[in-house]
């Protein structure tokens, strides 16, 4: 299946008032991956739903000592698309993104208080989607750009560390693409630019007036086989996030940058041309100045 979906997976927002970073918002980590490149069944409306579950009991860089932490974060992301058949700017055709994320949360830690859940912050996306290049025995490269944009819309509390929502505005762009090495071993990636604008009501106990998140990049990486024709492929997928610029308090950059690396198997069912089932699961290392642990992901695709 060739997903255009970009799903904001929920990782929670621990704020200053813990560390200098754990300040990055909810981004698509690992939410989508096999056969990425473009839509399954070409231009219409598509729905998508995310049932995501993450645990994290490890949380480096932390100024204060933990015993035994444990934070757990379940996430429902709902997702509508639509694909026209209408090409916009150089042969690209054009489409539209909406994702609304619903989120529960639990932390046993004192220092990170969380806010229960609710409803996350809100996504929309115009995007360009290109026709398949072709080679001699079929496609060779699916692709796409989409320019993100995550709205401050969902819970959000400056007394509580684990919040859905995130206060500020998100600018998260990025291009997809799926390259075939051979007609059943396909390669995709998504690879995005992260760019926060200020959050004016932070938790932190030093911040008078704002806070500001640095920008990152962060990218999905995936590899599948054609293991039954047209019904199951399956592979390996991962992810990784990397913070470039300081974040800021009050115009003052702070230390930490955030960083992330994760790798696990997956599998893509085709239950029709207009219905598909993902499954991922990703086990995080490297992490620095944000949670370290553990991401499991089911998506259910269908084509109206």
């Amino acid at each position: 299946m060739k997903s255009t979906a970009i799903g904001c997976f929920i990782i929670f927002v621990l704020s200053a008032s813990v560390a200098s970073a754990y300040d990055q918002p909810s981004v698509n980590l690992g939410a989508t991956s096999f056969m990425d490149g473009a839509p399954p069944s070409g231009p219409g409306v598509y729905f998508q739903e995310y049932v995501q579950y993450y645990t994290a009991d490890t949380l480096p860089d932390l100024p204060f000592p933990l015993a035994n932490p444990e934070i757990n974060v379940w996430a429902s992301l709902n997702q509508l698309i639509y694909q026209s058949d209408q090409a916009l700017l150089a042969g690209g055709k054009w489409g539209l993104n909406f994702i609304l994320p619903v989120v529960a949360m639990d932390s046993n830690v004192p220092q990170i208080p969380d806010n229960g859940g609710g409803f996350g912050d809100l996504l929309v996306g115009p995007f360009l989607q290109w026709d398949p290049v072709m080679g001699d025995k079929g496609p060779i490269l699916l692709h796409r750009i989409e320019l993100s944009v995550i709205l401050p819309t969902g819970e959000y509390s400056s007394n509580k560390a684990l919040n859905p929502g995130s206060n500020f505005v998100s600018f998260n762009p990025y291009w997809a693409g799926t390259f075939f090495i051979m007609p059943k071993l396909t390669v995709s990636t998504r690879i995005h630019y992260l760019w926060n604008a200020k959050n004016n009501d932070p938790n932190h106990p030093f911040a008078n007036g704002d806070t500001q998140a640095g920008q990152a990049f962060h990218a999905n990486l995936a590899a599948s086989y054609e293991v039954v024709p047209k019904m199951l492929r399956l592979g390996i997928n991962g992810y990784a996030l990397k913070q470039i610029t300081d974040s800021e308090v009050d115009g003052n950059t702070v230390g930490g940058k955030e960083q992330v690396f994760a790798i696990g198997p997956g599998a893509l069912v085709s239950f029709s041309k207009d219905t598909h089932l993902f499954l991922n699961a990703y086990l995080e290392s490297g992490a620095e100045y944000r949670p370290e642990g553990q991401r499991y992901n089911v998506r259910l695709v269908h084509h109206f």
